[in-house]
């Protein structure tokens, strides 16, 4: 493994939950894998004053919890916890930036490191243009001596189209497209990786890939949690915002695109790009919205959304979102592609779908009544794992076929070490790869495709929204009735 070159990670928002929960347990296990720069060290900025000793003990105790029946050996975590250092200073405050830059210009020079910045923004999105102009007006946006300079960005990128317009012109104003990193979790996942791989290096699902012989495509993301106290978050942004602009346009990107001349990120990005640009405008009436009501998981009663707190009582924010839209391109034409999330659901799901169309005439007595045969499942979220889904005769019958199944599973390298999702993206932004980072127009198409509906649900917020029990499959009538 190639290591990335010596540089300074500054965390914005460090005495927060991301941070204690996924950037540091993934730096500590980039550490442990050997995977860290020679020479490194990670700076938290937080309001809250800590000294260095203070912040290291927290955040050992965190990491401590979050591992408990698997600790970490102890003199690797400490010499880790050694390269962690702290700043409490008022981000909001432009005039208090010379304290963080006079803070990594002490702690290069101590240690030997060049001027190779990332500034990762783990704070409320409404900070973001702050932080970033302040970086601006001290200087610390432009590197000397050949040096860098990268900015981490986490989602919501924006709200709508001009909010994200606005935040993307703040960003390249200060920022070069190379130096910005637009971080989406759900792309750091080993499958989604692999979808490229499995297209573009097996001729026998490359050939097959394409209006010829698909006959549909979906992309779901369910969960079984509510809000999980995130109320004031979630009605500001819904299921629409807050999993389909992003996580699941992100993936339908991956499965739809063309194969780039290399693997180089822009080349990559590219080809992402061009799908985004061929999206048919989304017909209304081609979506459900639904809202989950009180319902049951056994004998527990699960609230309503109405009831979470935080959330209005006549809310009509949507937590689940079904749709179907098309691509208007060579490879895709005619074909469906359809998108379903929601919360509080009866199951916990990410899987990408493909159905390949039905043989012309089902020879064999009953041959997967009710759909195709051939399907190949991508499964996304834990355990990840690969499925191929095809018509068998079973046996002592008479040419009775039923569907069966492939499965690989990546548990089953027993000895392939298999990254966090934030570990592996946080390794590519050290190493300067933007391959799984959002670019600005794909993400300004994104929000062009989503907002004339966003725009109807503005104006017309009761207007075709429905409910599901909590614990359920969600309005499973509705689209079964509407996409079948």
């Amino acid at each position: 493994m190639t290591l990335p070159d010596n540089q300074v990670l500054v965390i914005f928002g460090a005495s927060g939950d991301l941070t204690k929960r996924k950037l540091l347990p993934a730096l500590f296990d980039l550490y442990v894998r050997k995977a860290l720069p020679e020479r490194f060290l990670i700076l938290g900025v937080a309001r809250t004053v800590f000294s260095d000793a203070e912040f290291r003990a927290l955040q050992k105790e965190s990491l401590l919890a979050l591992r408990q029946g698997h600790q970490p050996n102890e003199q690797e975590l400490e010499r880790f916890l050694d390269q962690l250092y702290y700043l409490g200073f008022d981000s909001d405050k432009a005039g208090e930036y010379h304290l963080l830059r006079e803070k990594i210009e002490e702690l290069r020079q101590a240690i030997g490191l060049p001027d190779q910045i990332v500034f990762y923004l783990a704070t409320p999105p409404q900070k973001y243009t702050l932080i970033i102009e302040a970086l601006r007006k001290d200087g610390m946006n432009k590197a000397v001596d050949g040096g860098w300079r990268r900015v981490v960005v986490e989602k919501p990128f924006g709200s709508d189209l001009a909010s994200a317009q606005e935040l993307n012109g703040c960003l390249c104003r200060i920022f070069q497209e190379n130096e910005i990193y637009r971080i989406d979790h759900f792309l750091g996942k080993e499958t989604v990786q692999n979808i490229l791989v499995l297209r573009f290096s097996n001729e026998i699902f490359e050939s097959l890939w394409n209006r010829n012989y698909i006959d549909a495509i979906e992309i779901r993301a369910f969960e079984t949690l509510g809000v999980e106290g995130r109320g004031k978050y979630y009605e500001g942004a819904g299921a629409l915002r807050d999993m389909i602009q992003n996580h699941l346009m992100q993936l339908m990107g991956f499965v739809a695109m063309e194969v780039p001349p290399s693997f180089e990120a822009e080349l990559m990005r590219d080809e992402v790009a061009k799908v985004f640009r061929s999206l048919r405008p989304i017909v209304a009436e081609e979506v459900i919205r639904a809202q989950y009501a009180e319902g049951r998981s056994g004998e527990v009663v699960l609230p309503a959304y109405r009831e979470e707190k935080e959330v209005a009582a006549r809310s009509c924010t949507e937590t689940y979102v079904a749709m179907r839209f098309f691509i208007d391109n060579w490879r895709w034409g005619g074909v469906p592609f359809y998108f379903y999330t929601g919360k509080r659901l009866d199951r916990k799901l990410s899987e990408i779908v493909i159905y390949f169309k039905n043989v012309p005439y089902r020879l064999f007595r009953g041959i997967c009544p009710g759909s195709s045969c051939n399907k190949l499942v991508l499964r996304i979220d834990a355990p990840e794992s690969i499925s191929l889904k095809f018509g068998l005769k079973m046996p002592g019958s008479y040419f009775g076929v039923e569907q069966v199944s492939m499965d690989f599973g990546y548990d089953s390298l027993c000895t392939a070490y298999i990254a966090d999702a934030y570990e592996r993206l946080l390794l590519d932004v050290m190493q300067g790869d933007s391959t799984l980072y959002t670019r600005t127009d794909t993400l300004e198409m994104s929000w062009r495709f989503i907002d004339p509906l966003l725009r109807e649900w503005q104006l017309h917020p009761a207007e075709g929204l429905c409910f599901y029990p909590a614990g359920s499959e969600g309005p499973k009538d509705r689209w079964e009735d509407l996409f079948q």
